[in-house]
């Protein structure tokens, strides 16, 4: 009897704890899909107003189209970048706060990050100023940069909404509050559908009609969202503040390791687009390599979803004082990343050339595609785990250390090795990018190491004396707060 009695209760106890497994996977899956689903999305229209607006201008001509591609890939991916990877030390701040329950700093926090980036943004407004010197100095056509010139005054506004909207939505996301930036974007990307066709279509405007609409695109989802966090985030936002312009050192420097950190990686894959130029047969080496990188730029928005996901997850847990929470956590966005990313590398593995029919009809460049596909589907591997691990990084303030991991990992060994294998060996295309796959394989390894042999209950401790000593400097100044 009490065998049995020991045996039954043993089983008890098993369907508890299977139970309790389930239920915290199930509601962990919760947490991280009401941020990585609306990141997913929201980065998609945000890629989509690039897309579309660049599909309008080639409409207006082909010396427009060129030039607005110059204006987007040489300047304004430098620009988002450098103001994204500033505005993700935002992430780290407002997500450990709201996670210690002190939801008074997450306004002050976002103040301090408005000065930042201001700042940032203007200091690159001669990059958009003098534009088309600077191209031509880069050796590209000269009526091309001309023209792309005239693009990147355009461009100037769109700068500054940068400020705006990577901020908010850091914000935003710390509180598990972004389905409100999913409503804006959507509603954006429709209206500049409609205002691209109104203004170069019907009423050829052109240029100018394109770029009305891309300003107008971008500034309304900010609209939207500041008026949403000065009336529905109670809480968090207390008012314009003068503490907003103190202690603004922790938000530079966190500013600072995150937009080196983000930066070198986008400049790691310009510099692969860059060594293939070189190549013989560029032409349709080139063709082929932006073909796999814009595949490869769509899914890596999926990716940055579950970056965002667990830069949040992670800093909320660490706020809260629970280090098991915050393991869990980046166990369950890890495996759900890597899951899909593997399905995606077994879809674009044996997909192959097919794809390329899509964007081309030359033969040439269709074969070449087919030939890197295994290249692209080991890339859409990789990057279901890097960013990921990134985010983790950000969550916990690391973002200092995995700048090091970066210049390490990409530029001492994953561009001397694409050198090597494309134009010492002459794989071409195929070396450069299996040189940069190395580099990007190091630093995934390098990432998974330091984030498994982290003492994660330390890790805590750190983060409730950060969050313990901003709250105390403001519990000091309190009374300086100025109204709403």
């Amino acid at each position: 009897m009490e065998g049995d009695f020991n045996e039954n209760l043993l089983r008890t106890v098993q369907a508890e704890n299977e139970e309790n497994v389930k239920d915290r996977i199930w509601s962990e899956n919760k947490k991280m899909w009401v941020v990585a689903g609306p990141a997913i999305f929201t980065r998609f229209s945000t890629f989509g107003i690039n897309v579309i607006s660049q599909a309008f201008v080639g409409h207006i001509g082909a010396t427009e189209l060129a030039a607005y591609a110059l204006v987007i890939t040489l300047l304004t991916r430098f620009a988002n970048g450098l103001l994204l990877g500033a505005a993700s030390g935002l992430e780290t701040l407002c997500g450990q706060a709201y996670g210690a329950r002190q939801y008074h700093m997450l306004g002050i926090y976002l103040q301090r990050s408005w000065i930042v980036l201001i700042l940032t943004s203007t200091f690159l407004l001669p990059i958009y100023i003098f534009a088309s010197p600077i191209l031509k100095a880069l050796g590209q056509d000269e009526v091309i940069a001309e023209v792309a010139g005239d693009i990147a005054l355009w461009f100037i506004p769109v700068i500054y909404s940068f400020v705006v909207s990577f901020s908010c939505q850091m914000y935003l996301q710390a509180q598990s509050k972004n389905m409100i930036i999913t409503y804006l974007a959507a509603f954006s990307l429709s209206i500049h559908i409609f205002l691209s066709w109104l203004l170069t279509v019907k009423y050829k405007f052109g240029i100018t009609g394109a770029m009305v609409s891309t300003i107008l695109a971008y500034w309304i989802p900010n609209v939207g969202q500041l008026i949403f966090i000065f009336r529905g985030c109670r809480e968090t936002w207390n008012g314009f503040t003068t503490l907003a312009f103190k202690d603004l050192w922790p938000v530079v420097k966190l500013s600072l390791s995150s937009g080196a950190m983000l930066c070198l990686e986008l400049w790691y894959n310009a510099i692969l687009i860059l060594l293939t130029g070189n190549l013989k047969n560029a032409e349709v080496e080139i063709d082929a390599l932006s073909i796999c990188l814009n595949i490869n730029g769509w899914e890596m928005m999926i990716s940055l979803g579950f970056m965002a996901a667990a830069s949040v997850r992670v800093s909320n847990e660490l706020g809260k004082g629970d280090s098991k929470a915050a393991k869990f956590s980046i166990m369950n966005i890890v495996i759900t990343s890597f899951a899909i990313g593997l399905v995606l590398f077994i879809f674009f593995l044996f997909l192959r050339g097919r794809l390329a029919y899509i964007f081309t009809k030359d033969h040439d460049v269709a074969t070449e595609v087919a030939n890197l596909s295994p290249l692209l589907a080991f890339s859409i591997l990789l990057n279901s785990v890097q960013p990921v691990l990134s985010g983790v990084a950000i969550g916990a303030g690391w973002q200092s250390v995995v700048v090091y991991v970066n210049l390490g990992s990409y530029y001492l060994i994953g561009i001397p090795f694409g050198i090597i294998l494309g134009y010492v060996i002459k794989l071409q295309v195929k070396g450069v990018w299996i040189g940069m796959l190395i580099g990007t394989f190091i630093q995934t390894i390098i990432l998974v190491i330091i984030t498994y042999r982290t003492d994660w209950n330390k890790q805590v401790s750190i983060t409730q004396r950060r969050v313990n000593r901003w709250s105390v400097v403001e519990a000091e100044s309190d009374n300086n707060r100025g109204p709403a």
